[in-house]
């Protein structure tokens, strides 16, 4: 778009009737001056060759139709309005610079003056013709003097002087307005185009995973994205120091600050969040230095590096187990041996028993590494929770030891679930087997709750098993699902990774949480059965 393909407007822009209410100011001042000199003694000599009373009368009359004019146009919304405005305007002028004897009073650079201010508001042929009004106005008005004032013969020059002046007043501002014009529709155009950028970047603000944060100097926080408030565990963070929010971000930060060349430590916010990455920006903005923050959740990442590392692991094992199985079950079969002899004393007996518990704990151990390279892909199935978990109970109470007791209670009607009911049969089983186990060591006899529900919340199936056992310590709940961890010299330290494995390869999520009468709370959040494919 340029200045000659700009289309005219046929309503009044908002800074057309800006203009116009400055012009009906300048009429009403104009109206008002003529009035005061007219009044005065200046009157007489001011014109020699002037008609006073039809200068007094249109004076008058200029004065009270701009009045009337600014009482009744205040906000012309048309062009046509403002044409019809200036032509009148012109037309009164014209009277009065006849009335006042033509050129040398003085009112030619009134009319030309409103043809250009009438040109700043209208636009192509329509503000040339109130031009072309002017021009034949004058020129004729002074022929006409000349007829009866023989003295005016000498003004037809400077007639058509101020006639050129209107045509050329007209054309400059005309162009003038219309780049003006040009500029101020471009200059919209960038605003609405910054204000769609700036929603569109707050909008992409507020749905990134990646939580930012925007420091001023005092470690107060500016700008916080719903993604940082999510990753720290906070319902509002704008506002308030991070010193109180997150002192371990704080710590991360001074850190940078002191040796920006560092790599930050990752970092926890609050108990059982995410694993965070923080990086650190410089953010001039004029005479002080914020810090521009940015927070990554890498649990994820640290998830599939364990699971890179946990798939090498298992395909070395794969390749060595012949290798090792060999030699640890002749090493198993000779304690065997030895235990069966007659000769050996109680201590060696004692050591070789102690030989084949650990060749019994080594072989689990590559089993485990084994089914860990070996897990195949889950087959969900849709299933009716509260008829699968009656028959798993009474399954596992067929087969359970003396003095073990699992209570199954189910709130609801129909609770369903896609799941592969395979894996949950491990998952459940080991869980199962974990509570019976702590429950015995308290108590002597080991006892274990199942309670399925529905979250009110989530909308989503739940299933708790509950035992009553001392519990995991706060200090080790953040490691209890990592590979190989272990509070026991038997167990192998997988049993929790795997089933929590085998919950997210099915969509499901487990979860710890200490129970409120003492002991633990694994929890098993179920997808929607519509969710899986």
């Amino acid at each position: 778009m340029n200045a000659e393909t700009l289309p005219a407007p046929s309503e009044l822009s908002a800074q057309g009737r800006r203009i116009f209410r400055l012009y009906s100011l300048y009429r009403l001042l104009i109206g008002l001056t003529l009035v005061g000199l007219i009044s005065s003694e200046l009157d007489d000599q001011f014109m020699e060759l002037a008609r006073p009373e039809l200068f007094r009368n249109a004076a008058w009359f200029y004065l009270i139709i701009n009045s009337l004019i600014a009482v009744a146009v205040p906000r012309p919304r048309h062009m046509v309005q403002v044409f019809s405005l200036a032509l009148v305007d012109v037309l009164i002028l014209s009277c009065l610079f006849y009335a006042g004897g033509g050129t040398p009073s003085g009112v030619a650079n009134l009319i030309v003056v409103s043809v250009a201010i009438s040109n700043i508001l209208l636009r192509g042929r329509i503000g040339l013709l109130v031009a072309a009004v002017a021009t034949l106005a004058l020129i004729y008005l002074t022929f006409y003097l000349s007829l009866s004032h023989p003295r005016a013969n000498t003004q037809f020059v400077q007639a058509g002087g101020f006639g050129a002046l209107c045509f050329a007043a007209a054309l400059f501002l005309q162009g003038l307005s219309r780049r003006l014009q040009l500029s101020e529709t471009l200059a919209e155009q960038r605003a609405a185009d910054v204000a769609s950028l700036e929603a569109l970047n707050a909008q992409i603000l507020e749905r990134m995973r990646t939580g930012i944060l925007v420091l001023d100097p005092r470690n107060r926080i500016l700008l916080a994205n719903n993604g940082a408030l999510a990753l720290l565990g906070r319902d509002e963070l704008q506002g308030r120091n991070l010193a109180v929010q997150c002192p371990a971000l704080l710590g991360s930060l001074e850190q940078w600050l002191a040796n920006p060349t560092l790599r930050p430590q990752s970092l926890q916010a609050f108990a059982d969040g995410p694993t965070l990455q923080p990086s650190f920006v410089p953010l001039p903005r004029g005479d002080q230095q914020n810090t521009l923050v940015f927070l990554d959740d890498i649990s994820q990442i640290a998830q599939q590096a364990q699971q890179l590392k946990l798939a090498s692991l298992g395909r070395l094992t794969a390749g060595i187990a012949h290798e090792i199985r060999n030699p640890l079950g002749a090493i198993s079969h000779a304690a065997q041996l030895l235990q069966e002899s007659e000769e050996l004393d109680g201590p060696d007996r004692r050591l070789a028993q102690i030989i084949q518990d650990h060749s019994r704990r080594m072989n689990l151990v590559i089993e485990n590494v084994l089914q860990l390279s070996r897990r195949r892909q889950s087959e969900p199935q849709l299933l009716d929770l509260k008829y699968w978990l009656t028959r798993f109970a009474s399954e596992f109470r067929g087969s359970a030891a003396p003095g073990q007791t699992l209570h199954l209670h189910t709130l609801g009607s129909t609770l369903q679930t896609r799941m592969d009911p395979h894996q949950l049969t491990q998952v459940l089983t080991n869980l199962v087997q974990n509570g019976l186990r702590y429950s015995a060591r308290k108590h002597g006899q080991g006892q274990v709750w199942l309670r399925l529900f529905r979250d009110p919340e989530s909308d989503l199936p739940v299933l708790e098993v509950e035992d009553d056992g001392e519990g995991v310590p706060p200090e080790q709940v953040h490691n209890i699902f990592e590979p190989f961890f272990t509070t026991e010299n038997k167990g192998t330290g997988l049993g929790l990774y795997l089933s929590r494995e085998l919950c997210e390869s099915n969509q499901a999520r487990l979860d710890y949480k200490p129970r409120e009468a003492g002991g633990s709370c694994f929890r098993i959040t179920f997808a929607h059965p519509r969710k899986l494919s």
